[in-house]
């Protein structure tokens, strides 16, 4: 056989490899953690129809956007925002330096375990806290602060790392999505600083693809070392209207697929799905996670003080979103724990 011949051969058994790979990836079930419900089947159902190239609900791959929440969404929020335990640690570790605090409300609520003073203490005393534990630090003193706390810190009710909170379910949707094409992008109320030093490593989505509520900053020379200092002063609140905001101002496309599961994700529903006019045909996905299940992990609502689910909810069917029941939706909730 020619050289010429060989080379033939080796492509056309290259090429069928390839084919029967792919026919494999597309026969394997991608959301193996789903129940094999109505969610299940309408979420392949709706990217099958933009991956298909001679269907009309074709989507480019460019415009393949999709946007997750974070907390509750990708992970675990109760009994706190995750972010919140990070800020009542960093309280505890910086008290010596400030004993002021001992008498100076929220820090004063913080240092003797009163979590219910400290809620009381609101919008405002959750700035003041978040002012006296992320303003001062440079990006890269806070990312390293964060990585190590991370790395240490485990939830109080489960024992296990707050990075092991995460959705199994999310985490394959995530990966299956990204496997059709799209880009997948964190979009959270959460500190954007807060989340940039592990998304990639737990989600598999990078830094400059997580969006997030921030301070304020500025450029230093430190040492004539260039740095970014944190100031005490918010630049975006990434939550309910801030998150339409939040994906202009760091995607500049409009999604096409969006994930929540509370009232702090409407506007970022709506944002993604309700057509701009006559012509606005692309198809459009908006997925609710329902925390139902108590025995698993929480179930919460309406009533609930973190992820209060309440408008969103009597929305989703007007709308058409897709209501996940995490108690008969999910097979399991997180990822089997290492033996």
């Amino acid at each position: 056989m020619s050289t010429s011949c060989q080379l033939r051969t080796v492509a056309v058994v290259a090429v069928g490899m390839m084919t029967f790979a792919a026919a494999l990836a597309h026969a394997a079930d991608p959301l193996p953690s789903w129940n094999d419900t109505a969610s299940k089947k309408a979420i392949i159902a709706f990217v099958e129809r933009v991956t298909d190239e001679n269907a009309p609900s074709f989507v480019p791959p460019d415009e393949r956007i999709a946007t997750f929440d974070n907390d509750g969404t990708l992970w675990s929020e109760q009994p706190m925002y995750f972010q919140m335990a990070f800020v009542l640690d960093r309280v505890r570790v910086l008290a010596p330096q400030h004993p002021e605090w001992k008498t100076q409300e929220p820090f004063a609520a913080v240092l003797r375990g009163d979590t219910k003073g400290v809620a009381e203490a609101g919008e405002k005393g959750w700035m003041e806290l978040l002012a006296a534990t992320h303003a001062g630090m440079t990006v890269g003193e806070f990312r390293a602060t964060v990585t190590e706390w991370i790395q240490t810190a485990r939830h109080p009710k489960t024992g296990r790392l707050y990075t092991e909170m995460v959705y199994q379910p999310m985490l394959e949707l995530l990966a299956y999505l990204r496997a059709n094409g799209f880009k997948t992008f964190i979009v959270s109320g959460g500190g954007i600083e807060f989340m940039r030093p592990w998304t990639e490593r737990v989600y598999g989505v990078p830094p400059e693809q997580v969006v997030g509520s921030s301070l304020k900053s500025k450029f230093e020379l430190r040492d004539g070392v260039p740095v970014l200092v944190k100031l005490p002063t918010v630049d975006l609140i990434d939550d309910k209207a801030g998150k339409p905001v939040g994906i202009e101002s760091h995607i500049g496309r409009r999604p096409i697929f969006a994930a929540g599961n509370s009232d702090g994700d409407l506007q970022m529903l709506q944002y993604t799905t309700i057509p701009r006019d006559d012509n606005d045909t692309t198809a459009r996905f908006g997925l609710i996670v329902h925390h139902t299940d108590a025995v698993r992990e929480w179930a919460y609502d309406r009533e609930s003080l973190i992820g209060r689910l309440d408008v969103a909810l009597d929305e989703a069917p007007q709308r058409g979103w897709l209501i996940v029941n995490m108690k008969t939706d999910w097979l399991s909730i997180y990822p089997a724990e290492d033996k």
